[in-house]
């Protein structure tokens, strides 16, 4: 995948202190320097969450389904100071143009993340290299990550996975929903123009999403979930893209390559997960040879907004930690894996454990001369 170097290209605004789990005001973001890079003829616009020049480990950040990087800001803001934390638009979200010639699909986006890991490190982490990075990936972006680091494990030193996707929707609890959320994308795309953007952009829609999947009573939580989906659910290029990118979101798993994933993975999961009950959560961890599962009881799917502190801390402490040995049990018990789960996991013959310790992770990333406290205000 040919690419162009990464420029610095704007900045962002302050936000609140560290402390806070959930920022004062839903109109302050934390400082990001915005940069980016051209990948295969389409531009890529990615956010580095630095606070200075000294070497740390990488770690890149994946966004879930209509997002883009705004909705992992305040877990990127709280890691900032120990990690290179490096958060790109998915292609077709947000500020990054779409792919030119191939469907956004999740071979697309993991192919993606190889290409733009590559160029970020100028080269030094590809498929024979002897460290990684670390990456994150919530829900949507789970799937993409976790496939990402099965088709490339050298790549990948750690992998986090905050509400993974466990269970396919078309089969499981919400597969009635699912169902009607593809007859809504399909519908936006065949209106005409202006009126299926007004459909899919439509705040209510937006709103009522928020209103299910919020977990948290606090008022300040609820406005800042509800200010972000308004004011960044609708940045997508196009209705193809979206369309299929929700195909893609409904049709694949992280459950489909969990045995593949032999390197450190941690799972942070919400109890009230609407999107992966916690007994299927639980089955395809025992897949992965070294996991650590947290799970954490009072949120749902919304982790990244309504827990970031602790979900920062897990990642931090997982990140800075001896790697799980690897589970004697990692293939499904006699009775199999929950129905809602594929009804077979693939095939998988785990080499023997990677013992490289962490603090040989991939430091190694193109920066610009400006220094990104000096960025432009987005």
């Amino acid at each position: 995948m040919a690419a162009a170097a990464g420029a610095p290209d704007g900045g962002a605004t302050t936000g609140t202190g560290q402390d806070a789990d959930v920022p004062g005001s839903a109109v302050q973001n934390p400082w990001a320097e915005r940069r980016s890079m051209v990948l295969d003829g389409h531009k890529v616009r990615y956010w580095f969450y630095d606070v200075d020049r000294a070497p740390k480990p990488l770690l890149v950040l994946v966004h879930g389904f209509r997002g883009d990087h705004h909705g992992l800001q305040l877990i990127a803001d709280r890691l900032r100071e120990r990690y290179h934390v490096v958060v790109p638009d998915l292609p077709g979200f947000g500020r990054s143009e779409p792919f030119p010639d191939r469907p956004h699909d999740i071979a697309g986006y993991a192919d993606f993340l190889r290409g733009f890991v590559e160029s970020l490190t100028d080269g030094a982490v590809h498929d024979g290299a002897p460290h990684g990075a670390a990456v994150l990936g919530h829900s949507f972006g789970s799937v993409v990550a976790a496939h990402f680091a099965a088709a490339h494990p050298a790549m990948v030193e750690r992998l986090v996975l905050v509400n993974p996707i466990c269970e396919p929707a078309l089969e499981g609890g919400q597969a009635l929903l699912s169902r009607l959320t593809v007859g809504y994308y399909r519908l936006g795309r065949v209106l005409p123009r202006r009126l299926g953007r007004r459909l899919l952009s439509s705040w209510s829609v937006t709103d009522a999403m928020s209103r299910v999947m919020t977990k948290s009573q606090d008022p300040r939580v609820r406005g800042y979930i509800r200010h972000q989906h308004r004011a960044y659910f609708s940045a997508f290029a196009d209705r193809d893209v979206l369309l299929e990118a929700y195909e893609a979101s409904i049709s694949h798993t992280v459950a489909e390559v969990a045995m593949q994933l032999t390197m450190p993975t941690l799972l942070v999961v919400g109890a009230q997960d609407e999107l992966g009950s916690l007994p299927a959560q639980r089955t395809m961890a025992s897949w992965i040879p070294r996991h650590r599962l947290e799970v954490l009881h009072d949120v749902g799917h919304l982790i990244h907004y309504e827990a970031p502190g602790r979900t920062a801390e897990l990642v931090h402490e997982f990140l800075s930690s001896p790697a799980p040995e690897p589970l004697p049990g990692t293939v499904p018990g006699p009775d199999g894996p929950p129905p809602a789960l594929h009804a077979q996991a693939p095939p998988a013959d785990p080499p023997a454990p990677d013992t490289a310790p962490f603090t040989g992770l991939q430091r190694i990333v193109r920066r610009g001369r400006q220094d990104h406290r000096r960025g432009r205000r987005r």
